[in-house]
């Protein structure tokens, strides 16, 4: 038998570790209701406590004492509360303006009284905007034969060359080739939705030749996706994430193989890398990432930890994951996880100023250095005491022990202009992904996987450039077949808007 009080201290020991364990599965439970009914924005409204005004005017007086601000022209404090002012309304701008490159059917009205005699002194124009569905059309090529007498029993018959092209066997042209790899790519709809569409404009395509296609235009831009990997590797900084994609495989009957898109974004030159890789281990990254220098900014996924042992590399962290470990803790710690997120958002404001007063690099990281650089010291101190004060597996303590280890890697931003706070650029890269999965399900094979990725850089690269996809596909669907792995860099879509005086915004 143990002694009473050896009991009693083994009793208390089990409710803690049972009321620890309620506390999570709680915490746990609170983030599904959320995911399911909540909202899915980690927007912040600071509430006006009495202990967070104490916390803040703390902080307050600590990055004043510290800061030492040299021109007061330039650089101004970012104040920790946020004024309010009253929404006066804004005079409502009038009905939308038609754009004028849109084709005019004009239609006159005459007025139903008799107008004879009358003199015209202008004209009441009203303009309704329209739509006529695509329309599928023939291309005919008529080729007039000749024949050309050589002797009286030989004669050479002579006929025009068709047009070169990239599919030289293929029905479809280049017109429709692109437009159906846009509504897949782009607008999200399936192959089989839109042989519906075809249906109902009297067409019947074969779903396995409308997948043929699809294949053949894909297989084509290979040679193109190789060139852009490279101009995306050669950058000096680069953002690194990666998303799900469910794949068909042979080997695995009544599932489907769980699939990565490793994507690359190179924020500076508006440049996206989709990389398919069947696992989401080290290799992926390893592999594409062997030959590259300079600044890697991903989330916390330790198969990134690496790369800050590769010389060239400067490995840097995400502010917007270090944010979202304190969102989440709201429901846990309430007044230290709004301290914390008051903090991001005075990082945010001054990020947003920089961005409005359009700073270049050096003005970036002056502004940075005076008054980011302070406040993150601060808070480095804030942290690092109150992470004594709480529970190391509760979710505020999760989140302070993300930032903690991590916090050189997520203060590297404040040392180059050029660099960002977070990895938003390629987490925005890669929603379009997770809309089109959503519609299509799954790649048909890992091969099919890396077709897709190949059009994923390419589609998402011309909405950086601000390009029309659709332009963009079938023009150089008509001229590819006329370059060279020399020159086929120009057909690129950050090289194409240069090149081409039409090309239009989306």
């Amino acid at each position: 038998m143990q002694p009473a009080a050896e009991q009693h201290i083994d009793y208390q020991a089990l409710c803690m570790e049972q009321q620890l364990k309620i506390a999570s599965l709680t915490h746990q439970l609170h983030q599904l209701q959320k995911m399911i009914f909540g909202s899915k924005s980690e927007r912040f409204v600071a509430a006006d406590t009495a202990a967070s005004a104490q916390l803040s005017l703390a902080l307050d007086a600590a990055i004043i004492a510290q800061c030492k601000i040299t021109d007061t022209t330039k650089v101004s404090y970012i104040r920790t509360k946020t004024e309010r002012t009253a929404n006066t309304p804004k005079t409502h701008p009038g009905r939308m303006k038609l754009p004028e490159h849109l084709r005019r059917e004009t239609i006159i009205v005459q007025p139903e009284a008799d107008v004879t005699g009358l003199r015209k002194i202008g004209d009441e124009v009203s303009e309704v905007l329209d739509y006529t569905p695509g329309e599928l059309y023939v291309k005919q090529y008529i080729r007039p034969r000749y024949v050309q007498p050589l002797t009286e029993l030989t004669n050479i018959v002579v006929t025009a060359s068709l047009p070169g092209r990239l599919l030289d066997k293929c029905m479809a042209g280049e017109g429709l080739l692109a437009q159906i790899v846009v509504d897949k790519y782009v607008d999200h709809l399936p192959l089989h939705r839109q042989l519906q569409r075809f249906q109902r404009a009297g067409v019947s395509i074969a779903q396995s030749t409308i997948n043929d296609w699809v294949r053949a235009v894909l297989t084509q831009l290979t040679a193109l996706y190789e060139a852009h990997k490279k101009q995306v590797l050669d950058s000096g900084y680069l953002h690194a994430d990666e998303t799900p994609i469910k794949v068909l495989d042979e080997t695995k009957k009544g599932t489907t193989h769980q699939g990565y898109y490793w994507v690359y974004h190179n924020s500076k030159e508006k440049l996206v890398l989709f990389d398919y890789r069947q696992g989401r281990g080290r290799e992926g990254p390893d592999d594409i990432l062997q030959n590259f220098k300079g600044y890697l900014q991903t989330d916390g996924y330790v198969v990134y930890d690496d790369f800050d042992k590769r010389e060239g590399i400067t490995l840097m962290h995400c502010m917007a994951h270090a944010r979202r470990k304190f969102s989440d803790a709201l429901t846990n710690d309430k007044d230290r996880a709004e301290h914390a997120l008051h903090l991001f958002q005075q990082l945010y404001a001054i990020e947003q100023r920089i961005k409005q007063e359009q700073l270049d690099a050096v003005a970036t990281v002056q502004l940075r250095q005076q008054q980011v650089v302070p406040l993150l010291h601060t808070w480095k101190q804030w942290m690092t005491e109150e992470y004594a004060k709480v529970l190391p597996k509760s979710p505020i303590g999760q989140a302070i022990g993300y930032c903690l280890p991590r916090w050189e890697k997520l203060c590297v931003y404040t040392t180059n202009g050029m660099l960002h706070i977070d990895n938003n650029p390629v987490e925005n890269a890669i929603r379009p992904v997770a809309i089109g999965r959503k519609n299509y399900l799954f790649a048909g094979s890992h091969q099919a996987a890396q077709r897709a990725a190949v059009i994923y850089s390419l589609f998402a690269t011309c909405r950086l450039h601000n390009i029309n996809p659709y332009h963009w596909l079938k023009d150089i669907l008509q001229r590819m077949h006329l370059y060279t792995t020399n020159n086929i860099q120009e057909l690129l879509p950050q090289n194409w808007k240069k090149n081409n005086d039409n090309a239009s915004v989306v």
